[in-house]
């Protein structure tokens, strides 16, 4: 079993920053891709962004350039720094985690969870 715990919500004003870390713990060797989606009222979950342990990256279309996913192994975390952040970026924000590579736009194939924090961003 693979344990996934989010912290760093909050409250933001348009075009401010947030950083969100993600702590992974449990059997977590045999993780490969660790990813960011997100669930705003009313919307389908989506893709922010996944990161695999070879370190490719990929990101949904709406926060391309202004969201960094990283991760850091020895310390057993991942992060998405999120910049320039619009109101249309506020969501509850869960990191989840799968053994393969391919990750989805709506995350149905990811085998771990945490339990998501909030992030809204004021106009």
């Amino acid at each position: 079993q693979v344990q996934l715990v989010e912290s760093g919500r909050g409250l933001v004003q348009a075009g401010g920053s947030l950083r969100l870390s993600c702590a992974r713990s449990g059997s977590i060797f045999s993780i490969n891709t660790m990813a960011w989606y997100r669930q705003a009222p009313g919307n389908q979950r989506e893709l922010v962004a996944a990161i695999r342990s070879g370190g490719s990256t990929n990101y949904g279309d709406s926060v391309k350039g202004r969201f960094t996913i990283s991760r850091d192994n020895a310390k057993k975390m991942v992060y998405l720094q999120m910049n320039s952040l619009k109101p249309e970026d506020t969501a509850v924000y869960y990191c989840a985690a799968k053994r393969g590579l391919l990750v989805g736009a709506r995350g149905d194939d990811m085998d771990y969870w945490g339990e998501g924090t909030l992030v809204t961003v004021s106009s």
